[in-house]
């Protein structure tokens, strides 16, 4: 079982939203995929504390407050473990983008985030975290093909 977040930077005055293209580290499963920033807790961490750090090593912006949108469960997502996700969304930022270890950073204009090359399932939930309401899901792939999905809303 892994534990991770996902989480969505938005600036508001561009309506737009932080997006990495990963294409930096080895043997990566998301290699040549757009994604959200995020990554795997840490010893102690909590899903906020995971966030706003890997917000932060990932783009080098520090958060001022995020707010938790969902949670999704991918079975088996790599074929190994079961995932589960917290995604957090935050327009309340400061700093300077960096180069990325993860990849290449870029602002997506909100109204094309699901045109970019995302996970089939990144473009079903991605408009949800637009919403004023809390999810939780189960995403399913298999051998990193999307099967189905199921969702309740809170």
């Amino acid at each position: 079982m892994k534990l991770a977040t996902l989480c969505y930077v938005f600036d508001k005055s561009t309506n737009s939203t932080l997006m990495i293209y990963r294409n930096k580290k080895q043997n990566d499963y998301h290699e040549g995929k757009w994604n959200g920033l995020g990554g795997k807790f840490e010893q102690g961490e909590s899903p906020e504390d995971c966030a706003i750090r890997e917000i932060e090593e990932e783009s080098g912006l520090k958060v001022k407050s995020i707010k938790m949108k969902g949670f999704i469960t991918f079975p088996l997502f790599d074929g190994t473990d079961d995932w589960y996700v917290f995604l957090f969304t935050t327009d309340e930022f400061e700093g300077e983008l960096i180069d990325s270890p993860e990849g290449h950073l870029e602002w997506i204009p909100n109204n094309k985030l699901t045109e970019i090359n995302l996970w089939e399932g990144d473009k079903i939930f991605i408009p949800w975290l637009f919403e004023e309401k809390f999810f939780s899901a189960k995403f399913n792939y298999v051998d990193g093909k999307f099967v189905s999905y199921e969702v309740n809303f809170y």
